[in-house]
Parts: C-alpha cells; structure tokens; sequence
C-alpha cells in the first residue's frame, strides 16, 4: 500500500516519495524541518490513510531509551511484599505483575503493523538515539528482569522527527531514511488553506497569504510564523469576520495587519515589523 496523502494533509510530492521509500526499506523515516511543518501530524495522516494503529512516543529532556522498551516498578514491589498478606505473596513472587511495557514493546507486540511515532527525538539526552539502536535495527530486546526475548511480530512503520535542537549520532542516522520538510512556497500552502477553510474568501485569502509570506521574509526575526500559526491568524480573521480591505489600504502603503499577535510571538519581532512599516510610511 503507497501513501498518497489524504484529504486533510497537503503532502508534496517528494514527501510522499519519502515515506513510501523509507516503507520499502523497511527503514525509519527521519522527518526535519521548522516547528509547525506538520512533522507529527505526517505520522497521524500516513497511520489514517493506511488503515493503521498509530503509537506514539512523545520525547521530553527527561526521556530515557529504556522507557520505551519497559520499566520494572521495584517500588511498588516493594510496598506490596510489605502490605501483601498471604494471598498476595504470589502477586508478589512473579515479577512480570511489576513489568510496565513500553511504547516499543507494543508496537512489537501488536498483532498488526503499527504507525510508531518518535516524535523530537532531539529533546533528549545526546545518547538516547544511541541506545535505541539495537531495537530499531533488528527489532527485538531481552527483558534481564524475566529472561525473555521480545522480538517483533511486525516491523512497524517508524516516524522519528527532529526539530535540529541537537545533532543526531551517524551509527542513527545511518539506519534512518531522511527527509527535510521545506517550508511550503504560496501556492502549496494554499492548498494546505483550502484543506482547513475551504469556504474561504479568495480576496482575503491572497491578501492574508502575501502578509504572511511579507512578515516571514522580515530579516531579523527571532522567530518566523508557521503553517499553524498561518491557520490560527486566518481562524481569527474568519471568526472576527475581517474583510479583505482590512489587509491593505487603497493607496497600497503598508498596514499592519490585524491580530498580528497571532503570526508574531516576541515584542522584539513586533517592534521590529512596527519600525518597518513606519519606515516604509515614511518613505512615501
């Protein structure tokens, strides 16, 4: 079964490209590019259009690779040998009421293939990549606490996205398939609007699309908007029912925009589109 994206998601061509070869592989599919690309909604889309569970992992600073596999709760074993009277010292003795499985352990487990998310494998530690390699390369993991070996009955198909906080190790992304999510030019992200609001004005779609596109390329930005934050602003707009003239004036001098909040996110990116339409102001 080949991805072609769905009528949600807006995938370009090389994108579709991407997954289907890191499927063919059999290779996790290492997904970059900026915050609010949609790199994690990619997982969800492909796990929907396929007709497959979705699992994901969700990294934080704090993960640990062993998490992902299991974790062996002692605490509790502890507390229930102490509070356990005699009907309770069998739970006790088998160590396996005390195995917590991990994401990787289901997705292993699962009686059909799976969609396994990874998402921002960069917010953890520099050595979590490293110590899933086994795992991901060969699908399989001993469990020490019960002498068992799980081995996958599917290979899952494996999103594992980054947003460059950290460099990834060469041994991981030797075992990866990698894609770099550009940022959509104009006529992309139309469709991508069209997908979420297909009712909407084209006169206040264009003028939206050329301010955002026109703060986007603002030099100096601590911070660009995003697709989402493109759908949020225009979300507003709709909401507060601002019509198309609201974006531009008559005289085509420059405006700032209403519930600009939405695109910038600093006072440093505000005052300095502030300064610019001031100076253009000025200029005429």
């Amino acid at each position: 079964m080949k991805f072609q994206g769905t009528h949600d998601y807006v995938a370009t061509d090389d994108l579709r490209l991407a997954v289907n070869a890191a499927a063919t592989l059999q290779r996790p599919l290492l997904i970059k590019g900026e915050p609010g690309t949609g790199k994690t909604m990619l997982a969800e889309e492909v796990a929907k259009s396929m007709g497959m569970p979705l699992l994901q992992w969700h990294i934080k600073s704090t993960t640990k690779a062993q998490q992902g596999l299991y974790e062996y709760d002692a605490v509790s074993r502890l507390r229930d040998s102490q509070l356990a009277g005699v009907d309770g010292a069998e739970k006790v003795r088998e160590i396996r009421n005390y195995i917590v499985p991990g994401v990787l352990w289901r997705a292993f487990t699962a009686d059909e293939p799976v969609v396994l998310l990874i998402d921002e494998i960069d917010k953890a530690d520099i050595e979590f990549p490293n110590d899933l390699l086994r795992e991901i390369d060969r699908m399989e993991f001993y469990v020490y606490e019960t002498r068992e070996l799980i081995q996958a009955k599917h290979r899952p198909l494996v999103f594992i996205t980054s947003n460059n906080e950290k460099e990834l190790p060469d041994a991981f992304l030797r075992r990866c398939f990698f894609h770099y999510i550009q940022f959509p030019d104009a006529l992309t992200m139309q469709r991508i609007v069209e997908t979420h609001f297909p009712g909407l004005k084209k006169q206040l779609l264009s003028a939206a699309l050329k301010h955002f596109y026109d703060v986007r390329n603002l030099p100096g930005l601590k911070k660009k908007p995003s697709t989402s934050e493109l759908l949020d602003w225009l979300k507003l707009l709709v909401a507060e029912d601002i019509a198309p003239e609201a974006l531009h004036s008559q005289d085509q001098s420059v405006v700032i925009p209403p519930l600009l909040g939405a695109l910038l996110k600093t006072e440093q990116d505000m005052a300095l589109f502030e300064k610019l339409v001031s100076m253009q102001r000025q200029r005429r």
